[in-house]
């Protein structure tokens, strides 16, 4: 499997997993109704091509402008496998998009980026 997209809705992000680039994206909003079954499949093929990775490199890229608390639940389960990959030696990097006038994702941004030690985190402020 080469990749796996979908567009953003009102309720649920764009998902553009590019395993053939190792170059993950996350964009929008999410608070869909069922978000397990939402994200599950998509959790479940980055779980499996992490996995599979001992070396080279991995970008995600993270440009939500609003998530509910159990999309943070998702994020911070993204967070942890991002980390195990890079525990195996690839070089992982981690992107938080946000907008430079929302401080809110500014600050969890901050905090979910406390939660890597290996990995590497950039907070990366643009002008929407």
């Amino acid at each position: 499997m080469d990749s796996m997209r979908i567009d953003r809705t009102e309720r649920s992000p764009e998902v553009d997993f590019n395993f053939g680039n190792n170059v993950f994206s996350l964009r929008g909003e999410s608070y869909p109704e069922d978000v397990p079954a939402f994200f599950g499949p998509y959790i479940s093929a980055l779980d499996r091509h992490l996995g599979g990775l001992n070396s080279g490199n991995v970008a995600f890229n993270f440009e939500m402008t609003y998530f509910n608390s159990t999309s943070a639940k998702v994020v911070m389960k993204l967070f942890d496998l991002l980390e195990k990959t890079a525990e195996k030696g690839v070089a992982v990097t981690v992107n938080w998009l946000f907008d430079a006038e929302d401080d809110n994702m500014e600050e969890l941004g901050e905090e979910f980026g406390e939660d890597l030690k290996i990995a590497t985190f950039n907070l990366v402020p643009h002008r929407s």
